[in-house]
């Protein structure tokens, strides 16, 4: 069987959610307003989530299927969020990394399939 697909880096750097963000950044590929940076500190995070406003998604960055993501509407709910999200993702990926983003309410989703 002949592989079709990208190469293995670029297969690699999709895999986590943060070096994805910060290629299509430098692509000027625009993407949601959040964080993804490696400061994990519990109240520099917070304070991202101030700037970026609320409501906000708390996503791990090694996640999929919709494991080690919490929705976070108040400041006050932050923190209890962020926790219990780090340690889902601890126990799916290994890894307890997260990012944030705004919550984007009512998204529309539009693909188009080439062959």
């Amino acid at each position: 069987v002949t592989f079709i697909g990208p190469p293995v880096p670029a297969i690699q750097a999709m895999g986590s959610k943060s070096t994805s963000k910060a290629i299509m950044i430098d692509a000027n590929v625009p993407v949601t307003p959040g964080y993804h940076g490696n400061n994990q500190d519990p109240e520099a995070l917070k304070a991202e989530a101030e700037r970026i406003k609320y409501p906000v998604l708390i996503k791990a960055t090694l996640g999929g299927g919709g494991k080690g993501m919490r929705l976070v509407e108040r400041p006050e709910d932050f923190l209890d969020a962020l926790d219990a999200c780090k340690r889902e993702a601890l126990k799916g990926f290994g890894d307890d990394t997260v990012l944030l983003e705004r919550f984007v309410q009512r998204p529309r989703h539009v693909e188009f399939q080439i062959f």
